[in-house]
């Protein structure tokens, strides 16, 4: 679909793979790659044959997170706002890719910290080479844990494996983060992109619809009483129970037969 210098997207059988492409810094961000990044997920969003995306890094790395010899987060100023770099580039990121209308899978194929070490928790299935590992560096450098860390941590390995996680920013590895409920599945080296897009496709060729609202219904109901969580899951299934992809489901089913869903 598009090819720019630090960000490469490619569609296939439904599967829009987009790749973080600066494999010499360890695809870690710039204001330029921000850019480039918000144009290609406009471009999956306005792309009908897009179905499902995969999100991935180049090289040895998944992503470093931010790049600090970027002048605009360069430590060259005594007035340093960090706060702006969150609100002008990750947050806006971030929901993009929370909010997309299709199922997501990020491939984590190396080494994955500060910001990258928590953007593959925007997406629905994080799947991850065995040599792959999560850093939460912010503590080496005084900071929180952004792009929804202080959100996601505690919720997917608990309080305590957090607070380490954050306080002490040592390595954890793929296996363990798979251990510990933190990343769907670790595979082998060679196995993570035939894994990922295997799944991409069966997602691809699934109810989106349905998918999507069941990743609202899940992230709702952290927040809601059990009672409310019923009642969201009654509201979902009725407009769910009225659209095409059920009707066909059904039909299948009955028909013994695969379904052919169109997310309406």
């Amino acid at each position: 679909m598009a090819t720019d210098e630090s960000v490469r997207l490619d569609l296939a059988d439904g599967v829009a793979t987009l790749t973080l492409n600066r494999p010499d810094r360890l695809n870690s961000f710039t204001v330029a790659m921000h850019g480039e990044l918000r144009a290609a997920l406009d471009a999956v969003v306005a792309d009908p044959a897009a179905r499902c995306l995969v999100l991935t890094g180049a090289g040895r790395g998944f992503c470093a997170g931010q790049d600090l010899a970027d002048r605009a987060v360069s430590p060259g100023s005594d007035a340093l706002d960090l706060g702006a770099s969150i609100e002008n580039y990750y947050k806006p990121m971030l929901l993009r890719l929370r909010r997309l209308r299709m199922p997501t899978v990020c491939a984590v194929n190396g080494v994955a910290a500060g910001a990258g070490a928590n953007i593959p928790f925007a997406c629905d299935l994080v799947i991850a080479a065995k040599s792959a590992s999560f850093i939460q560096s912010f503590s080496k450098l005084g900071l929180v844990p952004d792009c929804g860390g202080t959100w996601w941590l505690p919720r997917l390995v608990g309080p305590a494996r957090a607070m380490g996680l954050a306080l002490l920013g040592d390595k954890l590895s793929a296996a363990q983060a798979e251990a510990w409920g933190l990343i769907w599945r670790c595979v082998d080296d060679e196995q993570l992109m035939p894994t990922a897009t295997a799944i991409a496709r069966q997602l691809a060729a699934g109810p989106t619809r349905g998918y999507v609202r069941t990743r609202e219904a899940m992230e709702a109901a952290l927040g809601l009483t059990f009672e409310a969580a019923l009642d969201l899951e009654r509201d979902y299934q009725r407009e769910l129970g009225r659209s095409s992809d059920y009707r066909e489901g059904v039909t299948a089913f009955m028909e013994k037969r695969a379904a052919r869903f169109t997310g309406n």
